[in-house]
């Protein structure tokens, strides 16, 4: 409170008493400031010195909100990251967390963990059977699998998941996976396979099941059962055992909250910028709309909104359950709390965007940003947004917000480069490998019969089987 008082005053000097040249001194001490709270949070117990540190520390009074009393943070943690629901904005917490405390994280050999197929523990780069190596953090893309997930992830561990409503899902599954679902090539647009989704869409074929019930898929449920309320009590219950806490991505900073407190961490651990946006629709100079225009392809009616969450039954009433569980968690951790949790985590991030972001914060097209490295992965009908820092930052506070913005692949190939430093890929721009292209590939030798199928990650997927078995819609690429 007393930070914002004096900055507004600070804004009212400068703007109608002491004229331009004080604007642009404040500028400069805004950016100054940013070094002196690295060394704030030098001295934070809970930070490893030798370990990347921090840049949140505002103050030292109060800055992980409410007392969280004598509890230990969790150290051992297993998200299930869903698709299009804001899971790479929370994989980047995890991903700095962990990395500021030197923990271990289990990897996938390529960017998912054999995703769609069924997780298995093989998957897990280093891994050598169970309990033999102790991992820490598990957060790539899987289709989910208790028993095989607990040979990897230690007894303690907490488990958790995101869900969004199926209808916005869709919207962002179309916009991104149109070149990958068979279902979602075929039709002219979201509004035309909402309206007669059996003209387009046929089970068997691979990767259609981004285009139906997505999320019941990602729990690793059969997501094409015929709809009862049986199977949704069963999916409900069956996510109920599994999950300790099921965040929900329309409201993401009250999500973040009762993250913090489940979890034992600080409010600055929780406190981020939104990563892999994307663009509503095409426009001037910054490509940034905002979230209530879509492009024609994806524009829907409402009685389409209402065919398509028919469409989606499971995701629907799973949503709606643990839409409802969650307001509980909030009425027991208490509203007025809650309000007074999630505005200063508001605080932080604002104050956060003026240090660490050009462009006021708002995210930008990946052509205009310059350094390489942390341009995000582009797939589908529109462009994924990312971010660049203010120039003039010192290496410390530049490296701080640098991991608030690194995109989820370049993140995972750091990673990976520290706890895997003798087998790495080859290095591009920025010494980072680059992700393969989003798409199916193949190889085929028609005279030796030879086939293999790679996921986008280039995981193989199958090997040495006719293409009759697979499916052969998806086009070479």
């Amino acid at each position: 409170m007393v930070f914002r008082r004096s900055a507004r005053r600070m804004r009212w000097l400068g703007c109608y008493r002491l004229g331009p040249l004080w604007k642009a001194l404040l500028v400069f001490v805004v950016i100054a400031f940013a070094g002196q709270l690295l060394g704030v949070i030098f001295n934070k117990s809970w930070m490893q010195p030798e370990r990347p540190h921090s840049l949140y520390a505002l103050s030292s009074d109060n800055s992980q909100g409410d007392s969280l009393g004598s509890c230990q943070p969790h150290t051992h943690i297993m998200f299930l990251k869903t698709h299009k629901t804001a899971s790479s904005t929370v994989l980047n917490l995890l991903y700095r967390f962990g990395e500021e405390r030197g923990l271990k994280f289990a990897l996938p050999v390529g960017y998912q963990f054999g995703y769609p197929l069924p997780f298995i523990a093989q998957r897990v780069k280093g891994y050598r059977g169970p309990r033999v190596a102790e991992f820490d953090i598990m957060g790539n893309h899987m289709r989910f699998n208790k028993p095989e997930v607990e040979k990897v992830m230690p007894a303690d561990t907490f488990y958790f998941s995101i869900l969004r409503d199926p209808v916005a899902l869709a919207e962002s599954s179309y916009a991104y996976y149109k070149n990958v679902a068979p279902a979602f090539r075929r039709a002219k647009g979201l509004g035309d396979f909402a309206d007669n989704p059996y003209k387009y869409y046929n089970p068997r074929l691979r990767n259609n099941h981004y285009a139906r019930n997505l999320m019941w898929f990602d729990f690793g449920l059969d997501h094409t059962s015929n709809f009862s309320l049986t199977l949704v009590k069963r999916g409900v219950s069956a996510v109920r055992r599994n999950f300790k806490l099921i965040l929900i991505s329309e409201y993401f900073d009250q999500s973040m909250v009762l993250l913090r407190h489940a979890l034992c961490w600080p409010l600055d651990a929780v406190v981020s910028f939104s990563l892999n946006a994307r663009q509503q629709m095409p426009t001037g100079r910054s490509g940034w709309v905002g979230k209530a225009a879509a492009p024609a392809p994806l524009a829907l009616t409402d009685k389409q909104r209402l065919k398509l969450r028919e469409w989606n039954a499971l995701d629907w009433h799973l949503y709606q359950a643990f839409n409802l569980t969650f307001w509980q968690d909030v009425e027991r951790f208490g509203r007025s709390r809650m309000k007074s949790e999630v505005a200063l985590l508001r605080t932080k991030r604002e104050v956060l965007t003026r240090i660490c972001l050009r462009d006021d914060g708002r995210p930008i097209e990946a052509s205009r940003i310059r350094d390489k490295a942390i341009r995000p992965f582009q797939s589908g009908l529109v462009k994924i947004l990312g971010y660049e820092l203010q120039s003039g930052l010192d290496n410390a506070t530049w490296e701080a917000c640098l991991r608030m913005i690194r995109p989820e692949i370049q993140y995972k190939d750091l990673l990976d480069l520290r706890q895997f430093p003798r087998a790495q890929q080859h290095p591009a721009a920025g010494g980072l490998p680059v992700k393969r292209e989003p798409a199916v590939l193949r190889t085929e030798d028609r005279g030796r019969k030879r086939f293999v199928e790679k996921d986008w990650d280039g995981t193989i997927l199958f090997r040495n089987q006719s293409l009759e078995q697979v499916d052969s819609k998806v086009r070479l690429r």
